[in-house]
C-alpha cells in the first residue's frame, strides 16, 4: 500500500509464545503457584541473552536473573494479564486489545458425549481418546489403533482447544481440515472453544512424527481488535506464524505460515525489507509447542539464545519510523510437574528510534496497552481499555 506519510511508519510485533516472567499474583488460582518460566530456563548452561539485556530485558520489573543493563537500548515493562485465563486466544486476543471476563471453556474430563456423537455422525468417522492428553503422547498411544480402524483421534488439554489428530495415509490434510471446520460449527455457544487444531502425523509405529501442516480454526474476537481498527484505516496487518488463525483471519491483510521460529524469524526479516505500512505481527511457536509442552528447559533455553543472536539482524534493519515489539503471551514453566500453560507476567520490550530509551513503564495492568501503544504510534485511539504507553 501507499504510505500515509513522507516516512512509513511500521511496527514489527513479536510474540515469544509461553516465555513468562514469573507468577502472577492469582496464579494459585489457576494451579500455577511458584512459576517462573524465564528463571526456570535461565539454569541451564544453554541459556545466554546478551542482546536482549542490552535492550533492558533483565530491567524488567520482577526479573531477578541477569545482569541489568546500565543504559538500556530499548524501553520496557512487564505485562500483567487483565483476562480471565492462561491460554494462547486469550493472551493474544487482550495484546489485540481484547479483553476476556470469562475464560474460554475447557474440557479436563474430555467433551461431553452429545458433541462427539454429533461429530462422529457429520465426518463418518468414529472417535478415539477424547481426554486431555500431551499431542506427542496421544498418537503414540492411540497412532496404531488410528491406522487400524481410521477412527480419529480427538483430544484437549488444559487449553480451550478440540484437537483432531490423523495420520495422513489415512485422512488427508484437506479431508482433515474439513473436519476441523464440522467441528468449529459444533462448537459454538456454551462450548465455544478457543481453537479447534488440525494435528496431522506420519511415520510408522512408535516413530509417529507430526508433521508442519497444524492449522487452528479459531473462534473470532468478539470485540474489535487492534487488527480491525489499523484494516479500517487502510494499513496493512501482516500475520507471520499462527496469528491468523488466531483471529480467524479477521483483520489480516496478508499472512505466511511458518514451520518453527527459525522460519518465523526469517520470514519477518523478510517483511522488513518490504515496503508498507502498518503492522507485522509474529508469532514464534516454538518456545510452547516443542519445549515448554515437553518440560524440555534445555531446547527452550537453545530457543531463546537462538532468539537473542537474531536482535542484530532486526536492529539492522530498522527504518528510521520503525519500532520494534517483543512481548509473549502467558508463560509455560519447563520445570515444574504440569505441562501445561501457566498464569505469569510476560516481558515487553520496545525500541526504535523513535522510541525513549531505557524508559521503565513498570507494571502495565493489562496486555492491552500493547494494542493501545500500537495504534498510538499511528496516530490512532484504541477501541479497548487499553492506555498508550507512549
Amino acid at each position: 500500500m501507499e504510505g500515509k506519510g513522507c516516512a512509513m511508519k511500521r511496527v514489527f510485533l513479536i510474540v515469544l509464545d509461553s516465555v513468562g516472567i514469573g507468577e502472577m499474583p492469582d496464579a494459585a488460582e489457576y494451579g500455577d503457584a511458584g512459576s517462573n518460566t524465564l528463571r526456570t530456563v535461565s539454569k541451564s548452561r544453554y541459556f545466554f541473552m546478551p542482546n536482549l539485556r542490552k535492550l533492558g530485558f533483565f530491567n524488567i520489573e520482577g526479573v531477578s536473573i541477569g545482569e541489568k543493563e546500565a543504559a538500556p537500548l530499548g524501553s520496557f515493562a512487564r505485562m500483567k494479564e487483565l483476562s480471565k485465563g492462561k491460554d494462547t486466544t486469550i493472551g493474544h486476543w487482550e495484546i489485540a486489545g481484547v479483553v476476556s471476563d470469562a475464560p474460554l471453556p475447557v474440557y479436563p474430563h474430555g467433551f461431553p458425549k452429545g458433541i462427539i456423537e454429533e461429530f462422529k455422525k457429520r465426518t463418518g468417522r468414529g472417535v478415539l481418546c477424547n481426554r486431555p492428553y500431551s499431542g506427542t503422547k496421544v498418537i503414540e498411544d492411540y497412532g496404531e489403533k488410528h491406522l487400524e480402524t481410521g477412527d480419529l483421534i480427538v483430544y484437549t488439554s488444559a487449553d480451550s482447544v478440540f484437537q483432531i489428530a490423523a495420520h495422513e495415509k489415512i485422512v488427508s490434510v484437506d479431508q482433515l481440515y474439513e473436519y476441523c471446520k464440522i467441528a468449529r460449527e459444533l462448537l459454538s455457544g456454551e462450548h465455544g472453544v478457543g481453537r479447534v487444531i488440525a494435528r496431522p502425523f506420519t511415520g510408522s509405529a512408535k516413530k509417529f512424527k507430526r508433521t508442519s501442516a497444524r492449522h487452528d480454526f479459531s473462534i473470532e474476537p468478539p470485540k474489535v481488535t487492534m487488527l480491525d481498527q489499523l484494516l479500517a484505516e487502510g494499513y496493512d496487518v501482516i500475520s507471520v506464524g499462527k496469528i491468523a488463525d488466531i483471529f480467524a483471519g479477521r483483520g489480516i491483510t496478508d499472512a505466511v505460515r511458518t514451520a518453527g521460529n527459525e522460519e518465523g524469524i526469517d520470514r519477518t526479516l523478510e517483511f522488513m525489507e518490504k515496503d508498507f505500512e502498518g503492522l507485522c505481527f509474529t508469532n514464534l511457536v516454538d518456545y510452547d509447542m516443542l519445549y515448554g509442552h515437553r518440560n524440555d528447559v534445555d531446547g527452550y533455553a537453545k530457543a531463546l539464545t537462538f532468539f537473542d543472536t537474531q536482535i542484530p539482524r532486526f536492529l539492522r534493519r530498522m527504518r528510521k519510523e520503525d519500532v520494534l515489539m517483543i512481548t509473549a503471551d502467558h508463560g509455560c514453566d519447563p520445570g515444574t510437574a504440569s505441562t501445561d500453560h501457566s498464569r505469569e507476567y510476560t516481558p515487553f520490550l520496545m525500541v526504535g528510534e523513535t522510541v525513549p530509551a531505557g524508559v521503565d513503564f513498570g507494571t502495565r495492568e493489562g496486555f492491552c496497552d500493547i494494542a493501545a501503544t500500537v495504534l498510538s504510534i499511528f496516530g490512532l485511539a484504541a477501541d479497548c481499555r487499553g492506555v498508550s504507553m507512549l
